[in-house]
Parts: C-alpha cells; structure tokens; sequence
C-alpha cells in the first residue's frame, strides 16, 4: 500500500499539482512553435479537425474529453466503414507517435486538472467494465500523459503487465518516482522504445472475453 509519510501526505495533497504546473506551464511556452508548427503541418496534410478529441475515464472513472493531435485519416472501405488503424495511419502521424508529440495538447489537459504529467494512461471509456476490481485501481489516480508503465514497454508489453505497472504505480508514486519517470520519458522517447505493440500499429483493443476465447 502506498506511504503515509509527512513527505508523501504534502505531494498528495499539492505537491502533485505544484509540480504538474510547474513543468506545463514552461513547457507549453517553450514548446510553443512546435505546436503550432505541428498544428500546421497536420492541418495541410490531414485537414481539419487538427485536434484529436475522445471522452476518456479520469480520476475514478470520471469522464473527460482528452486532446491529441490527429494522426490518422478518416479513409473508408467500400462499406463506408473505417479502414484498419494501419490503413489510416499517416507517415507524418507515425512520425507524431514515435516521437510521442502526438500528446503535447494532453498538456492542456494537465492545465485544466483532468491530468497529470505522470500517471496510468486514460484509455477508453469501453473498458471500465472489463477490468477486475485489482486493474480498476488505476482510476484512483489522476491518468497521466507519461507513466510507470510507458517507461517499462509501453506498448510492447501485454495488457496484463501494463495494469499491474499501473496498479504499483497507485501504490507507489511519490516526487522521487515522478522525476524517475519524467527523466525515462525523455530518454524513451529519444530512443523510440516501444511505441507499437509487435506487428500492431497501435495497441490492440482490451478485452479480456476475446482472449479467454482465443
């Protein structure tokens, strides 16, 4: 279980949201050309909306509306259904997830509180029913834009593995560890580790009914 201490009790209570801001609120002004230059660059060769939007769970299964920038086309089949993830995913959005600057507008959701810089992934509203008691401890903190279980596969790793991360993330987190993880992130991503799950072009869905049955 997670530790009471004097040190533990301040981050809890302030100390997580002092230094959220306290690293989005720089990063959004140094970062600032960048998102504008991505925003172009995703406005000419995708077209609008520019922004990806999605209602994801956050801090106990809350809904909220997450921001991404948009990396797929909205290309159809001859049935008018949506083609396969990786029949709309583009060059520029691949090169967008690689580099994770696809989630550089979740910083405003991290300004808004609905996020923090560090934290189990929001995922889709869809799979609040699907998880045990034990994974549904994720929501018991706010979902972040970087996390414990991103640095240790990210996408790369089962579902299974990926909760239990989270889950000791709940348990465990602290300033220590949220420095750890920021400091991971960055070397992750200069590396480009795990960003697809092996021959997925992005992760593929939760549904552990599925899986039982395969």
């Amino acid at each position: 279980m997670r530790n009471n201490g004097s040190d533990s009790m301040f981050y809890s209570k302030c100390g997580k949201q002092i230094f959220d801001l306290a690293l989005t609120i720089p990063g959004l002004l140094v970062l600032s050309p960048i998102l504008v230059l991505i925003a172009l660059l995703v406005r000419t060769k995708l077209g609008r909306p520019v922004l990806f939007k999605q209602i994801r769970p956050g801090l106990y299964g809350k809904p909220f509306i997450l921001y991404k920038f948009r990396t797929m086309t909205d290309k159809q089949d001859e049935n008018g259904d949506l083609l396969p993830d990786e029949g709309r995913l583009t060059s520029l959005g691949q090169f967008l997830r690689k580099t994770s600057m696809d989630e550089l507008p979740g910083l405003f959701n991290v300004i808004k509180g609905d996020m923090s810089i560090v934290g189990p992934r929001p995922l889709l509203v869809e799979y609040l029913d699907r998880y045990t008691p034990e994974q549904a401890r994720r929501h018991d903190v706010k979902p972040g834009i970087t996390g414990w279980a991103q640095v240790n596969g990210r996408n790369s790793i089962s579902w299974e593995e990926k909760f239990k991360l989270d889950v000791w993330y709940v348990d465990n987190w602290s300033l220590r560890l949220d420095l750890k993880i920021v400091l991971m992130t960055i070397r992750k991503i200069l590396k480009r580790e795990g960003i697809n799950e092996l021959g997925q072009a992005t992760m593929k869905e939760f549904n552990p009914q599925n899986d039982m049955e395969s």
